[in-house]
């Protein structure tokens, strides 16, 4: 059995696990920073390095007591070293390199966002996605489309050209004035609101495109709550009180445009690529919105476990596993990299 600890610190979740044989989970301890970056209403990359540093060796300690392994059980170390925030990354790919060099065990550097399409693995007992299948990653930094041959030969097809659907979750909170991360927050108003009462853009770039847009949906939520300035004007800087019925109509409306961008370009994807099913990974993979429209799919959908929607070291020790079985090991010298091996 091959036990495989993981450290993930590509944002402002300091995290390690241990994983044996890709799929079992012995362990999985994250260290949250939202708290830090709350009323900042996003991430601070100078914080969240810090805090990494403060972190890294109690969750490390913390994790391989949960699985009751000692150190030297353990047979590789893996770490997502791209993409994120460079000083973030740095803390983690580092810790990975000293333990590998010092124990003498392979070291395997995986894609945090690769790691996030593996994260469906991590269900016990669940049948794995049929090949070829569309991978989706949706969370606050990433919003793009993957034609996935098998968990390893994936080839980006589609991405955001502006915002993340996360990150405009978190700026349509700001607007509305409900804390961060906004996620959860809109995601539960939704569920109290009606999605029709207001018709927000649903932005698809054309009949063919893959690729994704945020920007005009977050601005039509700024104008609606605060009005569109005229010629020469500038929008309302103050903050406008809503009602509770108000804010979860707003929350649902906005939710159900995201979600029939996202079910559409799905349907587009999956057709021109002759899918046989659905890949779901990232933060908003935990919206209960788009699970529920994803149940009537056309195909299977395979969204992970909850615990692993969110950044967590579990998926990138578990797709380790895949290279670890290959022996494709990475060098010491292995770089931290803000951009994902996918990108355009």
């Amino acid at each position: 059995m091959a036990r495989i600890l993981g450290i993930e610190s590509t944002c402002d979740e300091t995290a390690a696990a241990v994983v044996a044989d890709g799929r079992a989970v012995l362990s999985n301890v994250v260290a949250s920073q939202a708290h830090l970056h709350a009323k900042y209403r996003g991430v601070v990359p100078e914080i969240a390095s810090r805090a990494h540093i403060e972190n890294i060796l109690p969750v490390l300690r913390e994790a391989l007591q949960q699985a009751n392994t000692a150190l030297e059980e353990i047979d590789a170390i893996s770490v997502a070293h791209r993409p994120g925030l460079i000083g973030s990354l740095l803390i983690g790919v580092t810790a990975a390199k000293t333990l590998a060099w010092s124990m003498g065990k392979p070291l395997i550097g995986v894609d945090h966002v690769h790691a996030h399409l593996y994260s469906v693995m991590l269900a016990e007992n669940s049948p794995s996605p049929t090949f070829p299948a569309v991978g989706l990653v949706v969370s606050g930094g990433h919003t793009a489309l993957y034609e996935m041959k098998s968990f390893v030969d994936v080839q980006l097809v589609g991405s955001t050209i502006d915002d993340a659907v996360g990150e405009a979750y978190d700026k349509v909170s700001a607007i509305l004035g409900l804390g961060y991360p906004g996620g959860p927050i809109i995601d539960k108003l939704a569920e109290s609101g009606d999605g029709g009462a207001i018709r927000f853009p649903r932005t698809l770039l054309g009949r063919d495109s893959l690729d994704f847009s945020f920007s005009g949906l977050k601005t039509a939520v700024l104008y609606h709550v605060r009005g569109v300035p005229g010629k020469g004007q500038q929008i309302k800087q103050v903050q406008v009180a809503l009602g509770e019925s108000e804010l979860a109509n707003i929350s649902a409306s906005f939710q159900a445009a995201c979600i029939e961008v996202i079910t559409t370009k799905l349907k587009r994807a999956a057709k021109r690529l002759g899918a046989k099913s659905i890949v779901i990974g990232g933060g908003v993979s935990a919206n209960r919105g788009l699970r529920q429209a994803l149940e009537k799919f056309s195909l299977p959908v395979f969204f992970p476990p909850l615990p692993y929607c969110t950044d967590n070291a579990a998926m990138s020790a578990a797709l380790a596993h895949l290279f670890y079985e290959r022996k494709d090991f990475s060098p010491l010298s292995l770089d931290a990299l803000p951009q994902s091996r996918f990108s355009r």
